[in-house]
């Protein structure tokens, strides 16, 4: 089941706002001004199931990949 993506979501525990914390040169900052993914939820929708738990949202997945990929993230 494909999950709802949530544009904006609060921290379950703790206040914590990565926009205050990335600043805005950062190089992921300037690589997600190139990235698209938006589309990318209507082109796997048919390989998810109707029934069952929702999934991680295939867009958010993309995104820590490529983070993992480009700070050399071991996996």
């Amino acid at each position: 089941m494909l999950g709802p993506r949530q544009a904006f979501q609060a921290a379950l525990f703790y206040e914590f706002n990565l926009e205050d914390h990335v600043p805005s040169t950062h190089l992921l900052r300037s690589i997600d001004r190139f990235v698209d993914l938006g589309d990318i939820r209507s082109h796997l929708r048919p390989f998810y199931s109707d029934i069952g738990r929702p999934s991680v949202d295939p867009e958010l997945m993309i995104r820590m990949l490529l983070i993992g990929y480009i700070t050399n993230v071991p996996y």
